[in-house]
């Protein structure tokens, strides 16, 4: 019977902390926010001491220059004491955030791996750091190095509570403490922070953060403060605004600012947004906070109850992310129902600029589109309208179901007066199929291109009867295109040709387009499923005889000259219609144009001789 042993991981440490400190982090500059998380963390523990007069800060100080440069980031937070340096300085994955006491408050603060400091060392070959507790105890210096080896001292002498971390520059690394970079990267991450950062330098001393608006507390009193609310964005977003809108979850430990983007953006832009947690920025490029419809608004959140990732730089994706999205939808959803309601121009506005969106998020609320549906806009046979404005002449909306179909009718809808909306676009069939849910004044009817030649004129008995054998020798030369050929008057007289589809003769075409452009193997599987529609997928097309140059293919009596002319118009009607053209019919259109030109170098050279 074998013998069952146990063994132990054995850990490369310092290659550890080169992937913590090199790898896990998206840029060397995360340093300083690490810095920044550490400090505020231990002014919070320190403010949960109730100290009287206590006030705490962090003070970022830069001196040197060229190659003996160093950085010292100083709190007159809590401190630690010796044992805690050992328990949280020297375990990675250990955090000070989760103590027995007052530390292991967590929403009280933003770290939670225990490794935020070992990021140092992208910029620094050695860690020091002097600290003293405010629970008492001497002070001490820790000595951390990348090779996972440190050394603990005790100071002689009395220095306050709080903690200070030393950094001398490693060479290659000089741009990260640069004080104009240290200004800028100090206000990225810690614009929302609650404690004053001061920077320190040679050119003097200044506070980083401003003081925290009222409605950081209370987004919805962002409202009465208009200015203040459109110049954070812009300081913070890099963009100019013209509108806004509060966001709050249910329990308000999630708030924040939605600005409208003052453009229309792409259904497939990227949706990043700037969160804060614990008022210290995680992440500028949060793309999971919003629903996928609020593509419209770009955000600042703040939070305290969303889980980070080890790097701090995003979001789990749990059920506490996915409740907040939701209610975040529901505070921009709620305030665009308000503005229907006291501000219609506003969000008249928005929609005009956004209407995408304001779509998407119609077809996931039936109340919304109840309350907006006036105000979008469609394409249609009257040019760019919204609904409001077709209501008042219309109430019964013809639609096409794909902008193709709406491409093959438009014109000839046009000509007849008949009121289409194009229904091709995202969203607009779906939407405008539930128009008569939300206002029974309106009926509503899918219109096919066959559809539309129920308007068409049909030709006299007389002229049935003229044109018998050319419209028979029209009809033949069509059949290998499995298209019929039917003659009428319609308008536009402009309009030579409508080329119309059955489901069926629609389902073939495309089979075929697909055959030509697969393999062998997919070809016959496709060849195989066509072969089911060959009885009944014929196309219709409408030759019109109020145009031109019909009547005159018509009227000539060259039918020597009539299959090459219907050849063409019938590849004209594909045009038109904006139908792919296959190998078959690209072949037809070529082999038409060298006949005519033939025919018309055979007229010149003959002097004016006719083609039978």
């Amino acid at each position: 019977m074998s013998v069952e042993e146990n063994y132990r991981f054995q850990v490369n440490l310092s290659g550890m902390i080169n992937i913590l400190s090199n790898h896990l982090y998206s840029n060397p500059k995360v340093y300083l926010r690490e810095l920044l998380q550490n400090g505020i963390d231990a002014v919070t523990a320190r403010n949960g001491l109730q100290e009287s007069g206590y006030t705490g800060r962090i003070v970022v100080e830069v001196a040197g220059s060229d190659n003996n440069i160093t950085l010292t980031v100083e709190d007159n937070g809590v401190g630690l004491t010796e044992a805690e340096v050992h328990e949280f300085l020297a375990m990675i994955g250990q955090s000070s955030k989760r103590g027995e006491d007052f530390l292991a408050k967590e929403e009280s603060f933003i770290g939670r791996f225990g490794i935020g400091l070992l990021s140092c060392f992208m910029v620094s070959d050695e860690i020091v750091m002097i600290t003293r507790s405010a629970k008492g105890g001497p002070a001490l210096e820790w000595r951390g190095k990348p090779d996972g080896t440190y050394s603990i001292r005790t100071l002689e002498g009395e220095l306050s509570p709080g903690t200070k971390v030393y950094l001398r520059c490693k060479p290659g690394c000089e741009i990260y403490f640069e004080e104009a970079s240290l200004a800028q990267w100090l206000h990225y991450y810690g614009a929302l922070l609650p404690y004053p950062i001061i920077l320190q330098s040679g050119q003097g001393e200044r506070v980083i953060n401003d003081d925290i608006p009222v409605w950081i507390q209370d987004p919805g009193l962002a409202r009465s403060h208009r200015q203040e609310v459109l110049k954070l964005g812009e300081r913070l977003l890099g963009e100019k605004f013209r509108d806004f809108i509060p966001l709050m979850t249910s329990e308000g430990r999630t708030g924040g600012i939605a600005y409208v983007l003052p453009q229309a953006v792409n259904l497939n832009a990227k949706k990043s947004h700037r969160v804060y947690l614990k008022h210290m920025l995680v992440s500028e490029k949060a793309e999971n906070i919003l629903p996928d419809w609020a593509f419209f608004v770009k955000c600042v959140v703040w939070t305290d109850e969303l889980q980070p990732t080890a790097s701090r730089e995003s979001f789990y994706e749990n059920d506490k992310l996915e409740e907040v999205r939701e209610q975040l939808g529901e505070s921009i959803r709620s305030e665009l129902m308000r503005m229907a309601e006291y501000d219609p121009d506003r969000l008249q506005h928005i929609i005009n600029l956004h209407a995408l969106s304001m779509k998407a998020l119609a077809v996931e609320d039936d109340k919304f589109f109840s309350i907006i549906y006036r105000w979008l806009p469609f394409e249609t046979t009257y040019g760019n309208r919204e609904l409001d404005e077709l209501l008042k002449e219309h109430q019964h909306f013809y639609y096409t179901l794909s902008l193709d179909e709406y491409r093959q009718i438009t014109h000839v809808a046009s000509a007849q007066t008949m009121l289409v909306v194009n229904g091709g676009y995202i969203y607009d069939a779906e939407l405008l199929s539930r128009l008569p849910l939300v206002d029974e004044r309106i009926t509503v009817e899918r219109l096919l291109p066959e559809d539309v030649s129920f308007s068409f004129t049909d030709i006299t008995p007389e002229e049935r009867l003229q044109y018998y054998e050319a419209v028979k020798l029209a009809d033949a030369t069509l059949q290998p295109f499995r298209c019929r050929v039917q003659i009428r008057r319609f308008k536009p007289a402009d309009l030579p040709a409508l080329y119309t589809l059955s489901k069926e003769s629609s389902d073939l075409r495309t089979l075929e387009t697909a055959k030509e452009a697969s393999t062998e193997l997919l070809s016959s599987v496709l060849g195989n499923l066509g072969a089911n529609y060959q009885a009944t997928a014929y196309a219709t097309i409408y030759l019109n005889l109020d145009n031109p140059v019909v009547s005159r293919i018509f009227t000539s009596g060259h039918l020597g000259m009539l299959p090459t002319a219907v050849e063409m118009l019938y590849c004209n009607a594909l045009l038109m219609g904006h139908y792919p053209m296959n190998r078959k019919e690209i072949a037809l259109l070529n082999q038409g144009i060298i006949r005519f030109i033939d025919w018309g170098m055979d007229v010149n050279h003959n002097g004016g001789a006719s083609h039978e």
